[in-house]
């Protein structure tokens, strides 16, 4: 019995290193098929998700972009909207998609918001996500009624510290995009305005064209008729250089709010996790869609200015806004949800 066991014993550690071969080869094959399949990336048709209606900014993006992408990608992108809570649905949808390339997002700036404005999101911004690119980006203009004795940036300030509290800025609601342009505003000015929400960008700005609000943050798109019109007055562009879409306009930065850089953007993101290989691949496809001048002029009379940058400038672009929104929000008292 005990010659029995000792066999027994020698054929177990003599099998192991037969299973341990095997499990290797069964790795290193499954590595293999990973990376034929990113190399041959893609082989049927791609998903863009987008958490807004048809006919919003991020819907036009994805839209202007997907022809581009056809063409870089050989298969058909599709676009499939999913609006709801505030484009947190097609966020969900995303970082629990499958790793492999075939359902993205286009994502607006509004998502480095969620984390300042939500106690229970089931996603973590910086962590459930592959960035892949930006694709454009959206400045916005800062106007003032024509009441408003402020011409420039400088006086705005000057105005608001004389009178703390008096003035105020509207927005398209709490939580949006421009409500942290105008709270960006006060933590970098020193100055306190008061925040008036609206239901959305156009009624923001309507608000201020009849006087009910001092000053907003439109889009340049939004805020153009107005301006023409001379319904509202335009002192400054909220990126830190200068654009292309209105070259004359100093900055916020440049004209006396040192360091302020606030836009919208939109770019592609997929689920954590995606293939290095099909990474580089989208990221490679978008920036020859994008940076061609047929799309730089599409963009441009949308309000847009093309931008693309690599998955590494991308992500942390996304890394800063989380941090930036969140010590706004604190230093506002804007509560959670």
């Amino acid at each position: 019995m005990a010659q029995g066991g000792r066999t027994d014993g020698n054929q177990n550690r003599m099998m192991r290193p037969r299973h341990y071969r095997a499990s290797l080869l069964f790795f290193a094959l499954l590595c293999a098929m990973s990376r034929l399949a990113a190399q041959d990336y893609p082989v049927k048709p791609v998903r863009i998700l987008v958490g807004f209606a048809a006919g919003s900014a991020t819907d036009m993006a994805a839209r202007m972009l997907v022809p581009r992408l056809n063409e870089s990608l050989g298969q058909p992108v599709i676009v499939e909207n999913r609006p709801g809570a505030g484009g947190v649905i097609a966020i969900e949808a995303i970082a629990k998609a499958p790793p492999d390339g075939y359902t993205l997002l286009m994502s607006a700036a509004s998502i480095t918001i969620q984390p300042a404005m939500r106690t229970k999101l089931t996603f973590d911004v910086l962590r459930d996500f592959s960035p892949v690119s930006l694709v454009v980006t959206g400045p916005y203009v800062l106007v003032v009624h024509p009441s408003v004795p402020a011409r420039s940036t400088k006086d705005l300030v000057a105005l608001a510290r004389s009178k703390p509290g008096a003035l105020n800025y509207a927005s398209s609601g709490v939580g949006s995009s421009p409500h942290f342009a105008g709270e960006l505003f006060n933590a970098l000015a020193k100055v306190k305005t008061a925040h008036v929400p609206y239901k959305g960008s156009p009624e923001a700005a309507l608000a201020v064209a009849k006087g009910e609000a001092d000053f907003n943050f439109p889009s340049i798109t939004g805020g153009r008729p107005l301006i023409e019109a001379g319904r509202v007055r335009p002192i400054a562009i909220s990126t830190a250089k200068r654009t292309a879409l209105m070259p004359d306009m100093p900055t916020l930065h440049e004209s006396g709010v040192p360091g302020y850089d606030r836009s919208g953007w939109y770019g592609l993101i997929g689920p954590v996790g995606l293939p290095k290989d099909v990474l580089n691949k989208l990221n490679a496809a978008i920036a020859k869609g994008v940076n061609t001048p047929e799309m730089k002029t599409a963009f441009f009379k949308q309000g847009l200015e093309p931008e693309t940058n690599t998955p590494e400038q991308f992500a942390d672009l996304i890394r800063r806004e989380v941090d930036q929104n969140e010590k706004l929000a604190r230093a506002a008292g804007i509560a959670k949800e």
